[in-house]
């Protein structure tokens, strides 16, 4: 991919923005990033984060003409019915997104994963296997760190293990990892995709560009990603928490195995697990699987998944207080996410959950609330309509509050010894929050706060 002189437009001055227009500065093109919000929405020190020489346009886009620019470059954010990518595309102007920038300048074999739910976990945790197995790894991309400001420090001899987002996917045109996988695939992101044809196909896209020499990874209990193997051009290996499977990882016996040219590995005991819930045991195989095909042996996969304790803002246990535990789900972006965290605990549950809806019902959601939890305070804008859905479906009482402080201290009123206080928001953040760590971190402090309040009243009871 010829950079140098090349007049190059990126959209969006997030992280991924910010690293691709560095990136491509250091290549000899000449950048313009450009983000549709104004100055005053940004934090101190984006200028500083920007390499020399690279334009900055904020608070209006630059209008787009033929030969205007070269190519134009998408964050992942940013919705691709925008007039400069409209007009990029009219003028015949490659739109390509970070992710498929990366993938060309890649020297290292590249695992993928995507999915509704279990992405980070996933990708997390087959980067700890690839590394007990004693590889140099690069764990980057939708999950925090963008894969372009890192990639091209890795070789041959090295592993790259990237979380991709259906954003990311939509803006490439050839990329092609040795490793991909699906973990599931359930309706979310209809702001953006309009139907779960738009969503899975978009998904679909890890996979789109693999040989016969690549695997593609899918969940075989999840209907819509199980049928994609069909359109699967590389070899399919499939996982299975409810099916004995004849080639791929599965439950036998209680036993995570692998059933690999018709001979069976176990790896470890489902109870030895370390991190918890029936979701996370889909997660566990498929990094299992993910690994398994690129040489990871046994006895390195069984040690990982026992010590691996899970990632921040995902089922994160924060403290117990009085009895009571305190878990940070704020990663539960949408109602299926929500779900899977509600059935990880047999607890009485105080939830507290909302935000910025992105197009989902939360009718199921609501079935499952009225099961498991107790009751459930609501924030955000989709209060209302968690609410509606919760009642109507004679759920438990359901409190308001508004803010996030205010709905842990509703919370641990409400909630009693051996209960779970848990927050899985089945929304977005940024109704009230930068994003969901943002949101999580603001539930850890709140929470240890509480912890000390608590604390300093029982030391004034003994003095």
């Amino acid at each position: 991919m010829r950079l140098k002189g090349q007049k190059i437009l990126v959209i969006g001055a997030g992280r991924s923005g910010i690293a691709a227009s560095n990136f491509l500065s250091q290549k000899g093109a000449q950048v313009e990033l450009t983000d549709i919000k104004s100055r005053r929405e940004f934090e101190a020190g984006l200028e500083a984060s920007l390499n020399e020489g690279i334009k900055l346009t904020l608070g209006s886009y630059p209008s787009i003409d033929p030969g205007s620019y070269g190519m134009i470059v998408p964050s992942p954010g940013v919705p691709l019915k925008i007039l400069p990518i409209v007009k990029a595309k009219e003028f015949g102007i490659p739109v390509i997104g970070e992710l498929e920038l990366a993938y060309q300048f890649a020297g290292s074999p590249i695992i993928a994963i995507t999915g509704t739910n279990g992405k980070t976990t996933t990708t997390t945790l087959t980067g700890e296997i690839f590394k007990a197995a004693g590889y140099r790894t690069l764990v980057a991309g939708n999950i925090g760190f963008p894969l372009i400001g890192e990639v091209e420090k890795y070789s041959a001899g090295d592993i790259v293990v990237a979380e991709v987002s259906s954003f990311q996917l939509e803006t490439t045109a050839s990329f092609r990892p040795q490793v991909g996988a699906v973990l599931n695939i359930t309706p979310d992101h209809f702001d953006r995709h309009v139907d779960m044809e738009g969503y899975t196909a978009a998904k679909a896209k890890i996979f789109g560009k693999q040989t016969k020499q690549d695997y593609t990874v899918l969940n075989f209990d999840d209907p819509l990603t199980k049928n994609l193997a069909s359109i699967c051009p590389g070899s399919v290996i499939f996982f299975s928490r409810l099916h004995k499977l004849t080639r791929g990882v599965f439950v036998q016996d209680n036993w995570i195995v692998i059933r690999w040219a018709e001979k069976s590995h176990p790896v470890l005991p489902v109870s030895e697990l370390g991190i918890p819930g029936p979701h996370n045991l889909e997660n566990a195989m498929a990094a299992a699987a993910c690994c398994w095909v690129r040489g990871a042996g046994v006895d390195v996969l069984a040690r990982v998944l026992s010590d691996f304790k899970g990632v921040a803002h995902r089922l994160e246990f924060v403290a117990e207080i009085d009895g009571i535990s305190y878990i940070n789900d704020s990663k539960g972006t949408n109602p299926d996410a929500t779900i899977k965290a509600l059935q990880s605990y047999s607890r009485p549950i105080v939830l507290i959950a909302g935000g910025r809806n992105k197009g989902n019902s939360f009718n199921e959601l609501s079935v499952l609330i009225r099961e498991k939890a107790k009751a459930v305070v609501l924030i955000g804008e989709s209060a209302g309509d968690i609410k509606e859905a919760v009642e109507n479906r004679g759920g438990p009482e359901v409190y308001l509050a508004g803010t996030l402080p205010e709905a842990i201290g509703t919370a641990s009123r409400i909630a009693r010894r051996g209960d779970v206080v848990l927050l899985s928001p089945a929304c977005a953040s940024w109704d009230m929050f930068k994003n969901y760590e943002e949101r999580g971190d603001l539930f850890k402090q709140a929470v240890m706060g509480l912890k000390e309040a608590r604390r300093n009243d029982e030391d004034q009871k003994l003095t």
